[in-house]
């Protein structure tokens, strides 16, 4: 799992690589780098559990193109 300034990009086990715009998550997006790098995989793999920010990402979400409910919600707000 690797996270940037614009990505979260995740090897699955048999490997191919998926990638979303780290946006989608704001919880990552303003944590501090200590708190993204304390993760850990979740219900054999099925997601990724972030226990300092209260963030967990289920992997069939990133693979059919969802972004978190606080993304949405921004977006939703935005426009309003």
């Amino acid at each position: 799992m690797e996270i940037t300034d614009e990505y979260l990009a995740v090897t699955l086990e048999d490997g191919r690589s998926i990638s979303t715009p780290l946006e989608w998550y704001p919880r990552l997006v303003s944590a501090t780098p200590e708190q993204r790098s304390r993760w850990k995989w979740w219900g054999s793999k099925r997601a990724i559990h972030w226990p300092l920010l209260d963030e967990h990402l289920g992997i069939s979400g990133m693979l059919r193109g969802i972004p978190s409910i606080e993304h949405t919600r921004e977006l939703a707000h935005a426009e309003a």
